[in-house]
This record gives structure tokens, C-alpha cells and sequence, in this order.
């Protein structure tokens, strides 16, 4: 089952798009390694799910993989060949808001050419082109 909110206050949204680097979530917080985003995009649950899966594969239970984004925008569509009005349409599919610089996945646990060969698995299912990021050492 692809991820989505348990409730929201509101069904639908509008289509609001702010081209901006991610100022929140752009640094490695939990892992030792990170996947970043270079490019802004909605990024469907389903395709968050086709990552992890093709991650934990990789890795074969070893290792501990964080999702740091949340599928919580609700995206409807209306069916082809339906004339205008009669309201939005249904919610068909679940996104994640990623802005340039936001790290979308953590990996920690395992060696870093493992890591290095899970997350480029990870960042071909990806709808935007990725980076292998390392933890940055705070003096």
C-alpha cells in the first residue's frame, strides 16, 4: 500500500507551485549517507515505495534506510474526454513536495560503496536527478 495521510483537513489542493531551494530537510540527518534532490518536483507515492523496496533489496535487511519525505499533497485529475465544470476532480494519487536540495533518502548502517550502489538504484526510479551525498562533520 502506498503511503498516505492518515486524515487531512482539507481533500484537495490547488496546484500551487514555488520554485525555491529547500532551506528545511537539505542536509544528512539520521544515516551516515543521503540521496538529494537537484531538481524540484511532486514526487508520487508509488514512487517512493518502487525506491525503498529496490534499496532494501539491495541491502538484504542490512543497514537502516530513512524516508525523509512524506507523500502529503492530494493531486486529482479529471477522466479524459469529461467536459469542463461539474467541480475538481477525485484525488487519484498522493505526491511529495520536493524543492531543490531536499534530501529524499538516509542510509546508515553499511559501507559506502553499498550505500553508493543502493541509492544510484534508488535515484533511477526517481522522477528527479539525484545526488550521493556523505554526513558533513560539525567542529
Amino acid at each position: 500500500m502506498a503511503l498516505m495521510p492518515k486524515r487531512v483537513k482539507f481533500r484537495k489542493e490547488q496546484r500551487r507551485v514555488r520554485p525555491r531551494k529547500a532551506t528545511k530537510g537539505n542536509y544528512v540527518a539520521y544515516g551516515d549517507y543521503g540521496l538529494q534532490a537537484l531538481e524540484g518536483a511532486w514526487v508520487p507515492a508509488r514512487v517512493l515505495e518502487a525506491g525503498r523496496v529496490a534499496a532494501m533489496h539491495l541491502l538484504k535487511r542490512e543497514g537502516k534506510l530513512f524516508t525523509r519525505v512524506f507523500p502529503d499533497k492530494p493531486i486529482s485529475k479529471k477522466p479524459l474526454e469529461t467536459r469542463m465544470g461539474t467541480g475538481k476532480a477525485e484525488v487519484e494519487y498522493w505526491a511529495a513536495r520536493v524543492k531543490p536540495g531536499t534530501m529524499l533518502f538516509e542510509l546508515a548502517g553499511v559501507p559506502e560503496a553499498t550505500a553508493k550502489r543502493a541509492l544510484v538504484r534508488v535515484a533511477m526510479k526517481m522522477p528527479v536527478r539525484c545526488r550521493f551525498v556523505m554526513r558533513r562533520l560539525t567542529v
